[in-house]
């Protein structure tokens, strides 16, 4: 396995395997892998000739008093797990490489970022949507793969494809989960084993939304309640939103119907965590 940083050597290492009919997977990250991380790159590993896993703690897209600085970052042991998984090369580039002196060109996709995390996070999906332009054209993948836990993020991200016609494929996975149901996220390491429990009421409230759908009720009004009375139960808990939407255009959704997205963040003590689940059918009930 490669560990590649300049933008420039990257690219120019894509090009050469597509031009030897090679097919190639990315699959973009900020590091700190779990789980999460390595279904994606089995998949892509699966999927493709060769694997390219990016590890980019990206500046643009936290707010001022996020946790850029606090962000885990354990290159060595990463790489180590991306080998085992028979990825191909690590694209590790540094700040500067990526947002060079004078840099003034940022990605801005509308509407669908200024609710749910956008709303709560000013900014947060400019640079998002920019720095994965900026990997889709250092990196000119077949295909890239994204978790469906950052639901919203695979909707700008897809929007955006589309919109500025990449040719590549966005392949989105089933989040994965604890044994308990929390789902995976580096941000976890940051809980205490006290946070760590209290967690567990993302999960909890989410199972209880898909039962009251499987019950009979349809209104998104009594759902989101039932589940802030959940989690308000919950003393560590703060929630930050609970969201009904409709899965691919993120309108809010008075009722239930094929294709809603039940999304939500939590602030579990200092640590915001996101989940969510995709209502497939109402009748059967996935």
């Amino acid at each position: 396995m490669k560990i590649i940083t300049s933008p420039k050597e990257m690219q120019a290492y894509v090009k050469r395997a597509r031009t030897d009919g090679k097919t190639v997977g990315l699959v973009p990250t900020m590091g700190a892998f779990h789980e999460g991380h390595l279904s994606l790159m089995r998949r892509a590993r699966a999927e493709n000739d060769i694997v390219v896993t990016s590890i980019f703690v990206n500046p643009t897209q936290f707010g001022p008093k996020e946790d850029y600085n606090a962000y885990p970052r354990d290159l060595e042991n990463d790489s180590k797990m991306a080998e085992k998984i028979g990825v191909d090369v690590i694209f590790a580039p540094s700040v500067k490489d990526m947002y060079p002196q004078g840099y003034a060109t940022f990605v801005n996709v509308e509407r669908i970022t200024e609710k749910m995390c956008g709303a709560s996070r000013p900014g947060h999906f400019r640079g998002v949507a920019t720095v994965v332009t900026k990997l889709f054209n250092i990196i000119p993948a077949h295909k890239a793969y994204f978790g469906q836990k950052d639901a919203q993020q695979c909707v700008v991200i897809k929007r955006m494809s589309e919109d500025l016609n990449f040719d590549i494929d966005i392949v989105i996975l089933p989040t994965v989960r604890e044994n308990d149901g929390l789902a995976m996220s580096s941000r976890n390491k940051y809980l205490s084993d006290e946070e760590r429990r209290s967690a567990l009421v993302l999960f909890k409230s989410l199972s209880m939304a898909k039962e009251l759908i499987r019950s009979g009720e349809l209104n998104s009004e009594k759902i989101r309640q039932k589940m802030l009375d959940i989690i308000n139960a919950e003393p560590l808990a703060r929630v930050d939103y609970i969201s009904i939407v409709d899965a691919e255009t993120l309108e809010d959704l008075n009722e239930i119907k094929d294709n809603t997205l039940i999304a939500l963040a939590v602030f579990i003590g200092k640590t915001r965590l996101i989940d969510n689940i995709i209502i497939d059918q109402i009748n059967p009930l996935k």
